[in-house]
């Protein structure tokens, strides 16, 4: 199909919307399907992974194409919940336009206002659709002013609905009103096409001076001026659609987005490198190609399937391809169009259009296919970060033979979770965007890969110190037949500065100790750091002075000068106030501007201390430290307090001691893990 007849689209909003709901009505509308599923059957053509089907939501970006009057519309269907944000970064770099999707009875949502402010950071045109208009509490001009009151007046209705609500039965066009409007709407039908017209005529000088001058503007010149006001983000169409359960205004919405919404020949070109340098492309299936894998996914029929957006030129079954981003070959066996949990067998995806490939051997999301003659490169994806950390262990012997393979698999899948090992407590960790996003991986690793794996709260890394200078002596004395064991030993304990870890040194002299034994006495010292006193955590930021001790002609040996400084520090610690030390993390939170006073206020909850605050352009900075134990669920908390609007980051920032009124439960607590872990 030739390019100038695509429309990549996707369909943003919040979760619940109806985006799933409008993609099938699209499909059966234009009978690619032959009957409408829905959502409390379980039956979409987008939502039909057995998580999705469980939830009642997409967890998932699907391509849904639609061939409709000679042009063809690959439809993004993404999730509307925030865990899974990551799959709308990736539809939106491979998209032109986007359409935002209401539920008529809440209107402009979190979830509407980021996907606008995604939009608006990539320069994508859009149109708001409003969905569900049969809906108790529908109301389309309600709507209309929040989007406006939330968005700006460049957002402007295409359509009056015909009733609201239970009366809702179709759409009038303003842009190309028909001969018999019903009478009750006529009025509002003329008032809405003047709108329309004078907002059209702004984005082109020639038709605003026809306009002032009051000459009448035909139909095409019309449609022309607002798609040129659209294409460059200067107007933005509302329309009113009942997807389900009869599809209201689902042609006419259709319609919209052939006619209005850019092609990949006229949409924002992406950026394309050649090396460093900045190359050109053209929507051309002849020339060399130029394509952006966006999606992966672990497919139990066909393996592994790479969805891909092509750029320039074309893709063939069984052919060869380069991979930039990895600098190596990659064989194309069978291409396929997803259709939902099928796919088509097809023999080449052409510049402009999207497909997938299965099987291949080292390409990721994010990664490049080109020809090797003509090498080059998109930028990677740049997914969020996620923060919200579990540790996870197999269920059975069993599962920890396959665990690593399948949370790699997984990772793969979703590059916003991220799985490692974490060498101070010993801990499997997966890190994601939130608990929703961690559990629907553990459910798709145990379907597809058949690891059952269980996930807790992590270990906190907490550490122990000294907080006085005490002198400690041990006398290792052991005498069984034969060489006996003798080893003495004073040493000075020491606290030092935070972060100045540990420091040996020696004052013996005159001998008291041979000095092929200080080396041993070093090594037991430091062997002692691994076990506190509290509660058994690292020992740190101590000086350990070995300052006189005695030895035996025949019985002193480095094991037992080992064994001997070991059993010092221990004692010496324990006279020494020991105190606990917990990791203190930096967090960096925007949030708008009305929620600033409750995240203040939990953080203070959270025993946390605020560095800073810079308030810029409606929203807010905040800068705190928190102990880490208080925010190793923040991403849940911080959705709470700011009603999904707020966004964080955070990184390990120092040590600092634990509250006296709060160390013996954290003692308790750890004593009591470790009698669990070795029963």
């Amino acid at each position: 199909m030739d390019a100038k007849d695509l429309r990549n689209v996707a369909l943003l909003g919040h979760s619940g919307s109806g985006k799933t709901s409008l993609g099938e009505a699209a499909l059966f509308t234009t009978k690619a399907t032959t009957r409408m599923g829905t959502i409390s059957d379980g039956n979409t053509v987008s939502d039909f992974e057995p998580e999705e089907v469980k939830r009642g939501s997409s967890i998932q970006t699907t391509l849904l194409s639609i061939v409709d009057a000679d042009a063809k519309i690959n439809f993004l269907d993404t999730p509307g919940y925030d865990d899974f944000l990551g799959e709308v970064v990736s539809a939106l770099r491979v998209v032109e336009g986007a359409v935002l999707v209401l539920a008529a009875p809440s209107g402009v949502d979190v979830g509407t206002e980021r996907s606008w402010n995604m939009c608006e950071a990539a320069g994508i045109p859009r149109m708001f659709v409003v969905n569900k208009m049969d809906r108790e509490n529908a109301n389309f001009a309600r709507n209309v002013s929040d989007i406006q009151a939330s968005f700006g007046r460049q957002c402007i209705p295409f359509q009056v609905p015909l009733g609201d609500a239970q009366e809702f039965k179709g759409v009038v066009s303003i842009i190309n009103p028909p001969a018999d409007i019903p009478a009750e709407i006529a009025d509002e039908v003329a008032a809405a096409r003047d709108r329309l017209i004078e907002a059209a005529a702004e984005s082109d000088d020639d038709l605003a001076d026809r306009y002032l001058s009051g000459e009448q503007l035909s139909v095409d010149e019309v449609i022309s001026g607002v798609r040129t006001a659209v294409l460059a983000g200067e107007l933005v169409p509302i329309l009113a659609t009942s997807s389900a359960p009869e599809a209201i205004g689902v042609e006419e919405f259709l319609e919209t987005t052939r006619s209005f919404l850019p092609s990949p020949v006229d949409g924002k070109k992406a950026r394309l490198l050649k090396g460093t340098e900045a190359a050109e492309y053209e929507v051309d299936p002849a020339a060399p190609l130029a394509a952006l894998v966006f999606k992966t996914t672990a497919d139990p029929f066909v393996g592994k399937l790479s969805v891909f957006r092509v750029y320039q030129g074309s893709v063939k079954s069984n052919s060869e391809t380069w991979n930039s981003t990895k600098e190596q070959s990659e064989r194309i066996g069978q291409l396929y169009l997803p259709k939902g949990k099928n796919q088509e067998n097809v023999n080449e995806i052409t510049a402009g259009d999207i497909g997938a490939i299965g099987k291949l051997s080292s390409t990721v999301t994010g990664d490049t296919l080109c020809s090797r003659e003509n090498s080059v490169s998109f930028p990677r994806i740049t997914q969020p970060v996620g923060y919200f950390r579990m540790a996870v262990t197999p269920a059975s012997k069993d599962d920890l033979d396959k665990m690593s393979m399948a949370l790699n698999r997984i990772v793969e899948e979703d590059p916003t979770l991220q799985f490692s090992r974490d060498a101070n407590t010993s801990e499997s960790l997966i890190t994601g965007l939130g608990d929703a996003q961690i559990d629907v991986a553990l459910e798709k690793i145990k379907r597809k890969f058949g690891a059952d794996l269980r996930v807790k709260m992590p270990k906190v890394a907490y550490r122990e110190t000294i907080t006085k200078i005490t002198n400690s002596e041990y006398r290792h004395k052991k005498q069984s037949g034969g060489h006996g064991q003798f080893g003495h030993v004073l040493i000075r304990l020491e606290p030092q500065e935070r972060d100045q870890g540990f420091e040996f040194k020696t004052e013996v002299t005159g001998g008291r100790i041979p000095k092929e034994y200080i080396p041993s006495v070093e090594k037991g010292v430091t062997k002692g750091l691994d076990e506190g006193s509290l509660a058994g955590f690292p020992l740190v930021d101590l000086k350990a002075v070995l300052y006189d001790g005695s030895y035996h002609d025949v019985d002193s040996s480095g094991m037992s000068f080992e064994i001997a400084s070991v059993q010092a520090l221990k004692q010496g610690v324990g006279d020494a106030n020991p105190v606990l030390l917990e990791p203190v993390v930096k967090l960096s939170i925007t949030v708008p501007d009305a929620y600033t006073g409750e995240v203040i206020s939990d953080l203070n909850g959270k025993r946390g201390r605020i560095l800073g605050m810079n308030p810029d352009n409606g929203a807010t900075l905040i800068e705190a430290e928190v102990p880490l134990a208080e925010v190793q669920r923040y991403a849940q908390d911080l959705r709470s307090v700011s009603q999904g609007r707020g966004s964080y980051s955070m990184e390990f920032d120092h040590y600092d001691q634990v509250p006296a009124n709060l160390e013996p439960k954290v003692i308790e607590d750890a004593k009591r893990a470790k009698e669990e872990e070795s029963f």
